[in-house]
């Protein structure tokens, strides 16, 4: 099969796409950007594996389950957003074989069979892949958001690339909720908040040399700007897997957009 690109998608806030806004085009880009994903793509998918700042293990942990259910893991949005679906099959076959990709890289790994799809994962890809139809497994960060233990990881699972497996990365390049809530309460928005680490971001990202692409996003806390987009660093940390799975490919910023006062960006490997 061809060779499968690498994707970092910012994933919005809950069930953005889903919900009215003030103003009504808040998240209009964000939302054609995805739409878009599936034709920038050589051929469709066998399946999608998906790395969300969501879910977080002592190991890291590959979802096995056949139908994955939803998981509402937000709160305080209309009633409507929790009647979501989104069917995607999982494909336990493939959580095998994402099992012992990790297991023979040396990485703790461990499976879960109950688990769902939580908001990082169903609320994008219901607007990328509306038909749900491609099988998806969910992947789990590892819980000491380690920089380079997660690049390792995507290093681990580069071969699934060759396999017909699309692996996106689920996140937000600026994740300082604090200051995007006052944006949503209406508060002033003055200069785009996150703007000087996406700027560094973006350098890193399409870094020429991959070697030294990880090796600045393993240092990413020292960025300038770093630790304001990113009190927490959960929801950065799936970039670091999709750029270790990249191998020598070259990233592309293939998205910018301002939301809730904050710029938030895509990238691509491959």
């Amino acid at each position: 099969m061809t060779r499968m690109p690498t994707h970092f998608i910012p994933h919005g806030g809950g069930p953005c796409f889903f919900m009215d806004w003030n103003p009504p085009d808040e998240w209009d880009r964000h939302r054609k950007y995805l739409q878009s994903l599936p034709d920038t793509l050589p051929e469709r998918p066998k399946a999608l594996l998906v790395i969300s700042g969501h879910w977080e293990e002592p190991a890291f942990t590959v979802q096995h389950n056949a139908a994955p259910p939803l998981l509402f893991d937000y709160g305080g949005f209309p009633p409507h957003t929790y009647e979501l679906t989104w069917p995607a099959p999982g494909d336990p076959a493939l959580s095998d074989r994402v099992h012992d990709l990790i297991r023979d890289a040396g990485l703790a790994v461990a499976k879960d069979t109950t688990r769902g799809f939580d908001h990082g994962i169903f609320v994008p890809l219901k607007v990328a892949f509306p038909d749900a139809d491609i099988p998806c497994v969910q992947l789990s960060l590892a819980s000491d958001l380690d920089p380079e233990r997660h690049i390792a990881l995507g290093q681990a699972l580069a071969p699934l690339r060759d396999e017909g497996v699309l692996i996106i990365g689920s996140g937000n390049t600026y994740h300082n909720m604090g200051v995007m809530m006052q944006s949503m309460r209406g508060g002033p928005r003055g200069d785009t908040a996150g703007t000087e680490f996406d700027t560094w971001l973006a350098e890193a990202v399409t870094c020429p040399d991959p070697d030294e692409r990880n090796r600045r996003l393993a240092r990413w806390s020292e960025a300038p700007g770093g630790r304001d987009a990113h009190p927490r660093e959960e929801h950065l940390i799936p970039l670091h897997v999709v750029a270790g799975a990249a191998g020598f490919d070259i990233g592309e910023k293939t998205l910018e957009d301002r939301v809730l006062g904050a710029v938030e960006s895509a990238f691509r490997f491959g």
